[in-house]
């Protein structure tokens, strides 16, 4: 069965290109959802993106609705590829990749496996995936779906979701403006902020001092050691 929904709207590229100065592991320091299993590895390293979610969810032996995808998408779309677990047949390869490259989308998240990762760097296409394999699927067009809620590497991803990823990873944010203005600047400030602790560490300033764990984690030792005394009497 085939299912195709219409495309998402695209996020406003003002936000992504502000987004883009955002290192995803800045986010990691204080969201705990979103963020794509590790093992899912950008093929070259050297890109940061940001764009609009597209999904695509395929069987393992089938390819066919991508490159149908390929040719519905805009320029600076991301496409989400949900390969619905399988582990074993690449999806896509050097001709795709060129395909999407003049498409202009932005980046592919693949969560299962692609092929000609040499072709794919000399494109300068970012893609991240689980690995490379020789087995590919086919061009046979069994089944799957075009924006429908798809789960990649973990996270559920909803069409028109935001994008980030660089190539320390992948996280998945809402279309929520105030949210994504929110992890902006929290992330821009925490970054702003980084040289100076590494000059006070440089000149000998504990890194527990900084952040404040000396003292919490001495609070917390204290705490137990009262709860203890309690026990022991």
């Amino acid at each position: 069965m085939l299912k195709v929904c219409p495309m998402p709207p695209q996020a406003d590229p003002d936000m992504l290109a502000r987004l883009r100065g955002v290192d995803p592991t800045t986010i990691g320091h204080f969201r705990h959802y979103g963020f794509v299993d590790p093992e899912i590895r950008s093929v070259h390293p050297g890109h940061r993106i940001t764009g609009t979610a597209v999904t695509v969810c395929m069987p393992a032996i089938d390819s066919a609705l991508l490159h149908y995808v390929v040719s519905r998408c805009r320029p600076g779309d991301v496409l989400i590829i949900d390969r619905l677990g399988d582990r074993r047949h690449a999806c896509m390869g050097g001709v795709v990749a060129a395909a999407m490259k003049k498409s202009g989308i932005a980046a592919v998240i693949l969560d299962g496996l692609a092929c000609d990762f040499e072709e794919i760097r000399d494109l300068d296409l970012p893609v991240w995936c689980r690995g490379e394999a020789v087995l590919t699927a086919k061009f046979i067009g069994v089944g799957g779906a075009i924006n429908i809620p798809v789960s990649c590497g973990g996270v559920a991803v909803t069409p028109g979701d935001v994008v980030l990823a660089s190539t320390g990873g992948v996280l998945i944010l809402p279309p929520d403006e105030a949210e994504i203005a929110y992890c902006i600047e929290k992330s821009l400030s925490m970054q702003a902020g980084e040289p100076s602790k590494l000059k006070e560490i440089a000149h000998g300033k504990l890194i527990g001092d900084l952040s404040g764990a000396n003292q919490r984690i001495e609070a917390l030792l204290a705490a137990q050691e009262e709860e203890f005394a309690k026990w022991s009497k």
